[in-house]
Parts: C-alpha cells; structure tokens; sequence
C-alpha cells in the first residue's frame, strides 16, 4: 500500500496549530506566574491566597474566577492552568455550560432591548476567553454538547455587532480546521496500523535476497536522525495538554456517581506516540538481528550508533532512547561474537548519558541545557527539544499521585495544578517547533510502514544468527523453530 498521503498532508498540515498563549513566556522562569493581579476583589469569597498566588478554592470560585466581566480578565496562566486541571472534576462540557451560563446571566445577554454599549465592552472579553479554549484545547470541541455551547454564547455576542459576527466566524473556522486535520490524522495512523506485518511474515515469502533493510534505504545516519525527529515532532505536536491530564482521571471523590473521564476520552495521541517509541525500538532490533553475517550485523549496530548519536546532538532524546532500548533488548545484547566485532566507546558515552541511575540525573542534565539552548534559538534547528516522553509522563504521574486534588476543608488544591500545568506548558512550547530538515518520503515511509519481529521472531532471528548457549535457550530455540517456521 502506497502512504504517499504522508506527503500531501505534509504531516497533513504546514501551519502548526496555533496557541493564543506563548508558553514559554506565561511561566516565568523562576517557576511559574502565579501573580493572578488580583484586579476585582473575590466576589464569591471561595478562594484563598498567600503572598497574592492563589492557593486554593471551591469549584464555584474557580469557574467564576475564569469569567470575565466589564472590569476584569482572567490572568493567562490561570486560564491554561484552570482549564487543564478542572477536568479531573468536571467534565469540560459541564464546565463550559456554566460558562455560558454565567456570562449570559451576568452581562444579562438574554434581555430583550440588549444595550449595544454593553456588549461592546463585554464581547471581546467573552470572545478572547472562547479563542484560548478553542486554539489550546481544540479536543474538548469534537464533544456536539460542548460544539452547541460555543455556538449558542458565540451567537448572542455576534448579534450585537457586525465585526464579533466575522471574529465569531473566524473563531469557528479555525477551530473546525484543527480539527479536521486531526481526523485526517488519525485516519492516516489507521491505514499504518491496519497494514502492519510481522516482518517474519514477509521474510517466509520473500527470499532475504532481496529483503531491503535500513541501510540500503538510508545509508547515512545523519539523514536517518532527521527523519526521525520529523515523526516526533509530527506526532508531538498531535498530542493535546488535557491528554496528561485525562490518562489519570478517576473519579472525584465528592461526586459518587460518575468517573469524570473513563466513558469519553476522545483522542489517543498520546498512546500513538507511546506505540511509536516502541515501534522503533523493535524495528532497531529487528534490523540488527536480521542479517546472516556478523560483520553486517556489527555494521547495523554502529550504523544505529552514529544515528542516536546525532538524535543527542539534535535534542532528539525520544528517538535516542528508543535506539538505546532496541539494542539492549536481550535478542540482541546476547549477540556476544557480534558485539565483540563493534566498536562500542561511543555506545558507552550515549548508554551514560541516559542511565537511569539517580532519577534520570544526567539526562535531566542534557535535557535543561536543551532546553536552555531552545529559549536563546535564532533558529528552529537550536529551539528542538523531544523529551523521553515515557519519562514525562512518569514525572507527570507522580506529581499526581504524590498531591491531593483536594484539601480537607473540599477546597481544590491550587498549588498542585500550577506545577501540573508547569510542566505541560514546558512541553507546549516544545511541541510547537517547525521541523526544519527537508522531508524524504522514501525514508519516512520506511520507517513508519516496514515490518517488524515480533518478541519470538527476533529471538528466532538471534538464536539463527548465533547459537544457543545453554539447554534453556535450546529448548526455546527449538519451540520457535516448530511454531515460527514449521520446522523440528
């Protein structure tokens, strides 16, 4: 099957989704803005501030602290902040009907005889908040409920004025583009997912003769390391904040009934770009395991060397440890007289880099000084910055679990989402970056669609390349023979 659609999608889009809010610039970098300016005094009384950072509140505070009125916005940071962390309480669409509620009640959007004085001061107020939800969580808006509460706010404002009516419009197109490119997105994942072999399958049919293999598509490392930072930085930029946030949802305690998000979790980005970390680490041992000779053999390791090499260099940390897990998968770490024949002194330098003794130490190390090149960048090669992505999650996991979401007296606990949102602001800034390596689709392509061995068959593959070395990997020598390949 033919995946030129790669091509004509230009990873489907050019322009990268644009965010309203800078990232980088909305935490600051001491921590994170949590100076909320407190412009009005706290109508609601539910919520509680130190040193003028906000600490915690009831859900009523919360939600109306988000709506605007004549003389007050809400502070940027506490909108991405909010609107990320109120999922685990409600869901956005409950969250967006009060909204709406609150703004029509409020600004008396409903009478009859609107005072067009009135509007004009509110609208773009009202027009602003709706363009940061739309632009930074344009997922929330493929739920019809949440669709219908735009529209309904989004007409009462337009009715007011000509010039909201084309701002309502532009909103609307914009936010249904994001989202037709992410469908189109997901379709293209589907074909890929829907045509992958076990490349043990491909071998039985076709002799290896005429198997290509990486090398022959792409001989040079320094063009593979790009190509892999195209996929990353595509499949980054896919990946929505409220996706960190919904992969630990459960259900909150003071609402019995329902777990806010199991039933409707709408995109799975976030498990597409987990999958393709994986894929490339099996099709890294895959590719080692498969030739007959040892010297191709050790050639392909030094090969994935200089490719993971150059992924450090980029400040392609995924793609590395990636590389870094398919050749310490036990197929091919046991390939002892293989190993013998490579040059290894630069292997020893990247494994050190990502050991994962003291945290992560050394690759948080190279991960900040990545980051700190990506702020000063003159260009868009010095801003990449993929982080291991598994390793993020984990940290975002943690901060969870280690905090309550709520304080003994029912209030919700600030404090903790302003860390949350932190760091999934981090990784906004660095999902924006516009790759800035030529495409090859033949290179693309290889690596998104070629077939990889399952567990058993790179086993097989290591155990033909070089025989077993005790009765255990005899027997299992012989098992895979007779299930894989119908031979005794």
């Amino acid at each position: 099957m033919d995946f030129f659609q790669f091509d004509r999608l230009h990873f489907i889009h050019q322009e990268r989704m644009p965010q309203t809010p800078p990232f980088a610039a909305m935490f600051d970098s001491s921590g994170y803005n949590r100076n909320l300016y407190q412009s009005k005094e706290d109508s609601c009384g539910g919520l509680y501030y130190h040193d003028n950072n906000l600490l915690s509140g009831s859900l009523e505070a919360l939600i109306q602290h988000l709506v605007p009125n004549v003389d007050y916005y809400p502070d940027r940071t506490y909108i991405f902040t909010f609107l990320l962390s109120s999922r685990l309480f409600m869901h956005p669409y409950e969250l967006m009907a009060k909204v709406c509620h609150l703004c029509i009640e409020q600004q008396r959007l409903s009478e009859p005889g609107l005072d067009k004085n009135r509007i004009r001061k509110i609208a773009p107020k009202i027009l602003q908040l709706l363009t940061e939800w739309t632009e930074t969580f344009p997922y929330d808006f493929r739920d019809e409920r949440m669709m219908r509460n735009l529209k309904e706010l989004a007409q009462r404002i337009a009715s007011g004025d000509e010039m909201y009516r084309k701002n309502v419009q532009q909103l609307l197109q914009n936010l249904l583009r994001k989202l037709a490119t992410v469908s189109q997105y997901e379709e293209v994942l589907a074909k890929i997912n829907a045509t992958s072999t076990d490349r043990l399958t491909v071998l039985k049919t076709k002799p290896q003769s005429i198997q290509r293999d990486i090398i022959t598509v792409c001989n040079d490392p320094y063009a593979l390391a790009q190509q892999l930072t195209h996929i990353e930085l595509e499949r980054l930029n896919y990946i929505g904040p409220e996706e960190f946030v919904q992969a630990f949802v459960q259900k909150d305690p003071l609402d019995n009934d329902k777990s806010c998000y199991g039933d409707r979790k709408k995109t799975r980005n976030l498990e597409a770009y987990v999958e393709w970390f994986n894929r490339l680490s099996y099709l890294v041992a895959t590719e080692i395991c498969m030739p007959v000779k040892k010297k191709h053999r050790a050639r392909v390791i030094e090969y994935f060397i200089d490719v993971a090499r150059e992924c450090f260099n980029i400040g392609n940390f995924n793609s590395l440890m990636a590389i870094i897990s398919g050749m310490n998968m036990s197929p091919v770490s046991r390939l002892k007289k293989t190993w013998a024949k490579v040059k290894t002194a630069k292997f020893d330098i990247l494994e050190h880099q990502m050991d994962p003794s003291s945290n992560f130490y050394n690759y948080r190390t190279a991960l900040r000084g990545a980051a700190q090149r990506s702020l000063t960048a003159h260009s868009n090669r010095e801003k990449i910055v993929i982080p291991f992505f598994s390793l993020l999650i984990k940290d975002i996991y943690f901060l969870n679990e280690g905090c309550a979401n709520r304080l003994p007296n029912g209030h919700i606990n600030f404090e903790k989402f302003w860390e949350l949102a932190k760091q999934v602001s981090e990784f906004m800034t660095w999902k924006q970056v516009e790759c800035p390596f030529e495409r090859d689709r033949k290179i693309l392509q290889y690596l998104l669609t070629i077939p990889v061995f399952s567990d058993d068959a790179l086993y097989l593959a290591s155990y033909e390349s070089e025989s077993p070395e005790n009765h255990i990997e005899k027997d299992r020598w012989k098992t895979l023979r007779s299930t894989l390949l119908g031979r005794v």
